[in-house]
């Protein structure tokens, strides 16, 4: 091997541009660059330092407003491209090792968990199946992202799940990964609360069978109610709602049906009709006076915020179409971070780096 010509060889990192000129060597036909792959870097790329950096903006800002906060915050200038991209690979590997990830069943037994399960639509662009060009002719449309969580009774730190795809089978099965990562194993008890979606039922029974109970959200039923009342009470529909409410509570679901029934009208879809028909289909999911007596919830808001801070505060900012596979990649870096695992996963990145034996240039 005999030595070559030399080399301008530049990378970025939090300080700022380092740039060194690299030695070439000949090796019979082919170039050798051995500071590049002892050193761990290559040309115009970024340290992890600095991939951690505009990953961590990226996950929680547009793009294009992340520039001026690398120059406001490092001193330092990059590309929106370069933002993007870097955040977006950074998101599918932190997908793929949540995919390829074995959850064990919790051993916490006798314990009470909280589990809540819903859905929220973000904006979707997708190439038009009669386009010949595939980028023309994008299609947009709203599509629903699902989110859970789960916790031992009395915990104010829940575990996350989502999907994008797969179905409410996929969504069920998210879910329960999500309670054997709270802890959830054959010894617990699930406590659901939602607003009363089949599909939804069906999952706690499909996941947990015995252990799961589910409970109508009270304030969702109470939205019903409140659009019958003025037509059960037209001179007092706020005393008729609170006192169906303490009906409820009381677990007095017949007297609350009683209320309804002069004013329900067979094959309507009136308020009255609609709140009669939504509470008979889910008389076995009322136990308000247990979960009370319990210091269980009652309602799904915990979810519902949940949504506004996890999905659609990044994935539904104004203006923003994702492809779907950006949809689940940065679901799961957003999961990633809600779940108190942005860590491991650089410290994984880092490990996974010592191992090639590269030098720490890569890390500065």
């Amino acid at each position: 091997m005999a030595a070559g010509r030399e080399k301008k060889l530049y990378w970025y990192t939090t300080f700022g541009s380092i740039e060194v000129i690299e030695p070439l060597w000949r090796n019979g036909t082919g170039i050798e660059r051995p500071f590049s792959v002892v050193a761990g870097v290559s040309c115009r790329c970024s340290s992890r330092p600095l991939q951690r950096v505009m990953t961590d903006f990226g996950a929680d800002h547009a793009f294009g407003q992340v520039p001026a906060k690398l120059q406001e915050h490092y001193g330092i200038t990059m590309p929106v491209s370069t933002i993007q991209r870097t955040t977006e690979r950074h998101a599918a590997g932190i997908y793929a090792q949540e995919v390829a990830r074995v959850i064990e069943p919790g051993t916490a037994a006798g314990v009470i968990f909280i589990g809540e399960l819903d859905g929220s639509m973000v904006p979707v662009v997708e190439p038009s199946p009669e386009a010949e060009d595939k980028r023309k002719g994008k299609v947009l449309s709203w599509k629903e992202v699902r989110l859970n969580l789960v916790h031992p009774k009395g915990s104010v730190t829940p575990v996350f799940g989502g999907n994008f795809a797969g179905g409410v089978e996929e969504s069920g099965r998210q879910w329960g990964r999500c309670a054997a990562k709270a802890g959830f194993g054959p010894g617990s008890r699930l406590h659901a609360v939602g607003d009363g979606a089949p599909w939804i039922v069906n999952q706690v029974e499909m996941q947990f069978g015995p252990q799961g109970r589910y409970l109508v959200d009270f304030f969702h039923l109470c939205e019903y109610l409140g659009a019958a009342a003025p037509v059960c009470a037209p001179d007092h529909p706020q005393a008729w709602l609170d006192v169906q409410k303490e009906r409820l509570k009381a677990n007095q679901a017949p007297a609350v049906l009683g209320a309804l029934a002069p004013f329900v009208r067979a094959n309507e879809d009136d308020p009255v009709t609609a709140c009669d028909r939504y509470l008979h289909h889910r008389l076995d999911q009322l136990d308000y006076q247990g979960a009370i007596q319990r210091g269980l919830p009652i309602g799904s808001g915990e979810i519902e915020s949940a949504h506004r801070y996890i999905i659609q505060e990044r994935l539904k900012l104004p203006g923003a179409w994702w492809s779907p596979d950006h949809v689940k990649t940065m679901l799961a870096l957003r999961l990633n971070r809600a779940n108190r695992e942005w860590e491991a996963y650089w410290q994984g990145a880092e490990k996974e780096a010592a191992g090639t034996g590269q030098a720490t240039l890569a890390s500065l």
